[in-house]
């Protein structure tokens, strides 16, 4: 690894691991030992080198002694001497027959020794001669699968994960098609997209059938299939047109709790559910809490399963092994931000910069989604592209603000705003004296993101600083959608406690192409004392039901709907804008 790796390749080398000795046959608790561990150091939010120099390298959960151990051998050498040992005993070729569907660790590991398969190239070999299909647990259906795996994966039209606002809309498709066949009790999305990650990889869809053939057969002959891969008497995998792969489970409504719970994950939660659930006497499946004398405990709703170990339900979007089964049990789960908690929306485009509706469309998007205020946020004159004001378009802008709300009464607000641009060298877009005209004033760095990270810590640090400046807009700058662009390094532990002290807070951008802050950076941020703002930055009167992918990126946050600004009334929220001056002279 030579240089001194960071979290990303340090989790990537445990996965690694995790997955070669479960190709070995390794007993199941330390594989996924190594699991846990890799998925909570990819979600840390700070680098473990400051992490070990504070001492507290043990306090990240799932590193226990022997983990961190080989935390630190990586840092102090960038080599880890157990991977190369083992690196020894089992190819790391066969790795890359992981990346086949229907190619898990356990199948990599038997056509290995049955068949001597070490590679690709082996693989298919095997599958074109007929040799796979005779092995335990495969069989002709199975080889041929593999078999067009293979030639997909060559041809590279198996994706990477989905976006997940891209995923959403997909989902929401599927199960309208799906919840019109007949016996269909009740259908539901599972996995990752239901515990809402930034990312999807698969479609997992649970559901409650008198007959599994009516909904089975619904699916594939679904426009939006391209493919059927397998169809058995519960389960069916199918690839949608744009190459995201679907699963359907079907099983007894008696038994959906256990069943929804185990196929919404994770695997780092569902691990110590199951640790948890052996404690208690049951051993714990997707099909029941079974006790040791054979007998089932059925759960038809999650709650139940939850119950039945000693907690209370647990929000899908927490459910990622980070304390959130320790804080059940202790009854320490806090109540996370709901959307019914938003009063209010704190960013939002006009056609006035590079939105598609009025400022009088808008308006009245927001107040049929239930706001209470919307700031209007139309981009500074520094940022041509999205055809930013001049400071006197600003200012009619805020005029015709003030008549709409003469016209609105009570029940809603139009607050006077702007995302100003931060310039490279810190300074904002906009004069002092128009900025102090704002109701708030949102700030944002659009440019020059993979730049000197202590000039872009610069940068994100006098826009906090600034007295008049109250949010600081999707903060990281990373795109999901398209191409994709990484967010800014910047020393985020400094940029949060400066938010923290100056009473600054930071925007949770609700954009699916955003989710910026990401998750864990938001936790970080949280545990900092920071505030923050779930604004769905709407160019169109649709988008504020982006709103949802905003709460979901809170709730994995674990943020309390008091840290939100725009839960706040709106008394409340001018009062803490128009105190940030005093805040910033307290400071010194």
């Amino acid at each position: 690894m030579g240089t001194q790796p960071g979290n990303p390749e340090i989790a990537a080398l445990f996965e690694k691991i995790a997955d070669l000795l479960e190709i070995q046959g390794e007993n199941v608790f330390k594989v996924n030992a190594y699991r846990r561990a890799a998925e909570n150091i990819r979600e840390a939010g700070r680098p473990l080198a400051e992490i070990r120099a504070e001492g507290t390298l043990r306090q990240v959960p799932g590193v226990g002694e022997a983990i961190a151990e080989k935390i630190e051998e990586l840092l102090d050498t960038g080599k880890l001497g157990f991977y190369e040992r083992l690196g020894k005993e089992v190819p790391e070729s066969l790795l890359d027959l992981l990346e086949v569907p229907d190619m898990g660790p356990k199948r990599v590991g038997l056509v290995w020794r049955a068949l001597g398969v070490v590679n690709l190239g082996g693989l298919a070999a095997a599958a074109a001669d007929g040799r796979l299909k005779d092995l335990p647990g495969l069989g002709a259906k199975s080889e041929a699968k593999i078999r067009k795996g293979i030639e997909d994966l060559e041809g590279r039209r198996i994706t990477s994960r989905t976006p997940l606002g891209v995923a959403w809309e997909l989902a929401g498709k599927v199960r309208s098609a799906l919840l019109e066949a007949p016996g269909v009790e009740r259908l539901e999305a599972g996995g990752s997209l239901r515990r809402m990650k930034e990312t999807v990889g698969d479609l997992d869809f649970l559901t409650a059938a008198s007959d599994a053939g009516p909904v089975m057969d619904r699916l594939a002959e679904s426009p939006l299939v391209e493919e059927v891969l397998l169809r058995g008497p519960t389960k069916m995998s199918v690839r949608f047109h744009g190459g995201m792969q679907g699963d359907l489970r079907v099983v007894e409504r008696a038994r959906w709790g256990t069943a929804w719970q185990y196929f919404t994950g994770s695997q780092s939660h569902n691990v110590l559910l199951r640790e948890l659930a052996l404690k208690k006497g049951y051993s714990l499946s997707e099909y029941a809490l079974k006790r040791t004398d054979g007998s089932e405990l059925l759960c038809a709703e999650e709650e139940e399963v939850y119950r039945a170990l000693g907690m209370p339900w647990i929000p899908p979007e927490m459910r990622e092994g980070r304390g959130e089964i320790e804080a059940a049990l202790k009854g320490e789960l806090p109540r996370v931000l709901e959307e019914p908690d938003l009063r209010g929306d704190l960013q939002s485009h006009t056609t006035a910069s590079d939105g598609r509706a009025s400022l009088e469309e808008m308006a009245a998007a927001a107040r049929k989604k239930g706001l209470g205020y919307l700031l209007v946020t139309d981009h500074s004159q520094g940022l041509g592209i999205a055809g930013g004001l001049s400071p006197e378009d600003l200012v009619r802008q805020c005029s015709g603000i003030r008549t709409l709300n003469r016209a609105f009464g009570g029940d809603f607000r139009l607050l006077c705003g702007t995302e100003v641009e931060v310039r490279s060298d810190g300074s904002l877009d906009f004069p002092d004296e128009l900025l102090s005209k704002m109701d708030i004033v949102v700030a944002a760095v659009h440019s020059a993101l993979s730049g000197d990270r202590e000039k872009i810590t610069g940068r994100f640090l006098s826009a906090i600083r600034h007295p008049l400046v109250h949010v600081l807009a999707h903060p990281t700058g990373r795109l999901l959608a398209g191409k994709g662009r990484s967010g800014a390094d910047a020393d985020w532990d400094r940029v949060f406690s400066e938010a923290a002290a100056n009473g600054t807070a930071l925007e949770i951008n609700a954009s699916p192409m955003r989710l910026d802050l990401p998750d864990t950076l938001a936790r970080r941020a949280l545990e900092l004392g920071c505030l923050f703002a779930v604004s769905t930055d709407a160019h169109a009167p649709e988008q504020f039901g982006y709103a949802r992918f905003g709460v979901a990126v809170a709730k994995r946050a674990w943020i309390p709907p008091e840290r939100v600004v725009n839960t706040w009334e709106p008394d409340r929220l001018l009062e803490w804008a128009h105190g940030k001056p005093a805040r910033v002279a307290a400071l010194g």
